[in-house]
């Protein structure tokens, strides 16, 4: 199966997610609009978000992916398993503590992250009730990320990327058809939200556990104390646990600054955490579409090719990827920046989500795009590192980023509130992106293939044109203005979608550009 072909799979899972979180955030936004409750779900939701980040999906899989990939390659299939019944082991324990903790602290996790709910006691009394009964939701998710580092390590792909839609259909169900039923009984119908994720968290662990069955996988947990000190003494254990420590304090720098912003956020005008999450949606289609797809394939392929000693190899999948992300970042990047509201329009504009909702969701949405294609190419960077059991070069990058990151907010949130959170974001974005492959470069790991030149003037001359017909498409509709006709809005949206990618491809295939060559990489 060509990388092109691994990629294509996540990415169509992954379009189906993000097609379902939208949906699942139209609803919202229709029903909930942009207010202190709203920001109150969003709080209570990022806490075990967050935390699945930066355990699951953050360090635990930096560290495990590549242990596991080299024990695979080296130790063959029962070593392996062997390997992953003792990770999951000690990982279970983790994970309960952890969510007995945050249970219990609760009250001071909200406050730290957005101690300016407490503007409205009401709202932060919500947050800090959501946020009890949804913390376990990150137990499900980190277990669902061991299995998904076990499945893509095997080149199964499909399952992974599918399981996040499950959250998004109960997430759905619980605005549709929950809310509704929770205002009948006097209750606030923000709350039938939390009953979502936590579903959604049992179904998607549901899933891979399936799946890790077919596999012959699944992990068997030895959870009396001989059993647990036997998987803490394996060696395997223990390099996970190493090299988690800096990859965990890498992640926490990412997160240290989320938190930050979405401090500063919760002092702004109200709404201004939800209009954030609204852009932050948009950003994820881009940033999974690409950037996740194709990390989780080229990931395995890096540690393989590491493990043995194949350099070119690890050199040109870096170098393929990379062209991948300039080919398709570039005119996202400028779609967002100048088709942005148009989107925002379309998508959220219904319900109690209003004209003044737009604009304020916008303008961080053209914040985020700024940093878009750094956002991506770091998906393709940072497993360079990972893939050579590199943890701390990251880390050091991101400490600096972080501070960079906030120095901007200084000058750039007086000017334009939460919008400028947005806009230091995507400048850090590049500035990390661009640090991560100069060290690439430096230490000799990748080496840019001759013709990028040539590449960027390409793609940079097919960009143009779709910037040309981007702006006229603002200008000759007016979006807002079509509230009341849905159907119409969507059927022009539908059509300057499908002519910006004729445009651009025409455009880039035009200049000698040979695209089906490019994406056939075994």
């Amino acid at each position: 199966m060509t990388l092109f072909k691994s990629a294509s799979i996540i990415t169509a899972f992954t379009l189906l997610s993000r097609i379902t979180g939208l949906v699942r955030e139209q609803l919202m936004a229709t029903m909930f609009g942009a207010s202190s409750m709203t920001d109150a779900f969003n709080v209570a939701f990022r806490l075990p978000n967050m935390f699945r980040r930066l355990f699951a999906e953050g360090a635990f899989s930096q560290a495990f992916v590549p242990v596991l990939g080299q024990s695979k390659v080296n130790d063959g299939d029962a070593a392996t398993h062997q390997l992953v019944n003792r990770v999951a082991t000690v990982l279970f324990v983790v994970l309960v503590v952890t969510c007995i903790i945050g249970v219990v602290a609760a009250p001071v996790l909200v406050w730290i992250m957005a101690s300016g709910l407490k503007q409205d006691p009401r709202g932060y009394e919500a947050g800090v009730l959501m946020a009890r009964w949804m913390f376990p939701y990150i137990g499900f998710m980190s277990l669902v990320a061991l299995g998904a580092g076990v499945l893509n390590t095997y080149k199964k792909f499909a399952i992974p990327a599918f399981t996040p839609v499950l959250l998004n259909i109960c997430m759905i169900t619980a605005a549709w058809l929950g809310a509704p039923w929770f205002k009948t009984m006097g209750i606030a119908p923000i709350y039938a939200m939390t009953a979502g994720v936590m579903l959604g968290g049992v179904l998607q662990l549901g899933m891979q556990i399936y799946a890790l069955s077919q596999l012959g996988m699944t992990p068997q947990l030895n959870l009396s104390p001989s059993g647990i000190k036997t998987a803490w003494a394996d060696a395997g254990v223990r390099r996970v646990a190493t090299l988690m420590l800096p990859a965990l304090l890498g992640v926490s720098v990412a997160h240290i600054s989320a938190i930050i912003n979405l401090q500063i956020a919760s002092h702004l005008q109200a709404g201004s955490i939800s209009w954030m999450g609204y852009a932050e949606r948009f950003m994820e289609f881009p940033t999974a579409l690409l950037g996740v797809a194709l990390g989780v394939v080229l990931t395995p392929r890096l540690v393989a090719a590491k493990a043995s000693g194949d350099t070119a190899e690890y050199s040109a999948m870096i170098d393929w990827g990379l062209r991948l992300v300039v080919l398709l970042a570039v005119p996202c990047t400028v779609a967002l920046l100048l088709f942005a509201k148009p989107l925002v329009a379309t998508l959220y504009h219904y319900g109690v989500f209003s004209n003044h909702d737009v604009t304020q969701v916008t303008t961080p949405l053209m914040g985020y795009a700024v940093g878009l294609i750094g956002l991506i190419a770091i998906k393709i960077l940072a497993p360079g590192f990972y893939a050579s059991q590199d943890m701390k070069t990251p880390v050091k990058i991101a400490i600096a980023v972080l501070v960079i990151t906030q120095l901007l907010n200084l000058v750039l949130v007086p000017l334009f509130a939460h919008a400028g959170l947005a806009l230091s974001i995507g400048v850090g974005a590049l500035i990390n992106a661009l640090w991560l492959l100069i060290g690439l470069i430096r230490r000799g790991s990748y080496q840019p293939v001759a013709g990028w030149g040539k590449y960027f003037s390409q793609v940079f001359f097919a960009s143009c044109l779709l910037a040309a017909f981007l702006w006229w498409s603002n200008q000759v509709v007016d979006w807002t203005a079509l509230r009341s006709d849905i159907l119409m809005r969507i059927v022009y949206l539908a059509g300057v979608i499908i002519s910006s990618v004729a445009i651009y491809f025409i455009a880039v295939m035009g200049t000698g550009l040979n695209v089906k060559a490019l994406i056939k990489r075994q």
